[in-house]
């Protein structure tokens, strides 16, 4: 019969206990309460609490302790026992990685902007709806957000010229997915730009192509086609999250897995595109001359 534990056990045991002693102090320290006090709010003896921080023979709580002491200190049971890096319980890990914004309808919202800022010094990776507001003029942002520009103060439009300028200016790291079909609707004057004059359609792929010309290759547009390749809007920024424009709402997931997730999506998107970085202004220029004389 075996008499002790087989080599390494122990020494794992101890190492175990170890951490959870440094983790549940560093707890108590963090909340400024005492042992006693401490104890009172976990609902366990004093005793207890001071046998499992200070005994020679290091032990484990029994599991209704564990999950006191874990409820106590708002931590979770995993991390209390070094079995994860994350702090948070149940609902608060799935607040922490999935959260619901409400976008503010205006073109460079104070959310997308807040995240752009967050991600300073890593590559941003979007998806737009249509086009990217920051390669719009103002006459087709003025069509395409009507309702915001005829209520939002002159202070407020102001700032959003402040920001679509900041945006354009050629030392980000930011790669754009545009369809092929949103430029054939706008050359057009379908879809979203129904109404809007030959004049500002043609001014609006030249301007789209200046833009790009001068930021170009610190941001580069991949051209996809519909009929071979889908995608609901969405933007990566850098490994800070990723964020799924659900129309309403903003989908903003802070997850690891889920930021390589659609990290891993835009890559397969770049692979398939028909228009590459280095064709973009030349295609967009020859579209705007199909335009001329109209």
């Amino acid at each position: 019969m075996q008499t002790k534990p087989p080599q390494g056990v122990s020494s794992h045991r101890d190492d175990t206990v170890g951490l959870f002693r440094q983790r549940l102090a560093a707890v108590m320290a963090r909340a400024g309460l005492s042992p006693a006090a401490f104890a009172r709010r976990a609902g366990i003896d004093r005793s207890t609490l001071s046998q499992l921080m200070t005994d020679d023979a290091p032990r484990l709580p029994r599991a209704e302790t564990l999950m006191a002491l874990a409820q106590a200190a708002h931590v979770s049971v995993d991390w209390l026992l070094g079995l994860s890096q994350r702090e948070e319980v149940g609902a608060e890990i799935i607040e922490a990685m999935l959260q619901i914004e409400t976008p503010d309808h205006l073109p460079a919202d104070d959310h997308f902007m807040r995240w752009l800022n967050e991600a300073a010094g890593y590559r941003v990776r979007t998806v737009p709806l249509a086009l990217p507001d920051f390669l719009k003029t103002e006459a087709v942002l003025r069509l395409e957000y009507a309702g915001a520009f005829a209520t939002a103060a002159p202070a407020r439009l102001d700032a959003v010229r402040a920001r679509l300028d900041f945006m354009r200016k050629p030392d980000h790291d930011v790669e754009v997915c545009v369809a092929l079909q949103s430029l054939w609707a706008l050359a057009a004057g379908q879809d979203l730009w129904h109404g809007l004059a030959v004049a500002e359609r043609r001014a609006q792929l030249h301007a789209m192509a200046d833009v790009y010309r001068d930021a170009y290759p610190s941001l580069r547009l991949y051209l996809y086609d519909l009929r071979d390749v889908y995608a609901s809007p969405f933007t990566v920024f850098g490994p800070k999250r990723a964020v799924l424009f659900l129309g309403q709402a903003y989908l903003v997931l802070n997850g690891a897995d889920h930021i390589r997730m659609f990290a891993r999506r835009f890559d397969d998107m770049i692979r398939r595109s028909a228009v590459q970085p280095h064709e973009v202004e030349r295609t967009v220029r020859a579209l705007a001359e199909t335009l001329e004389g109209g």
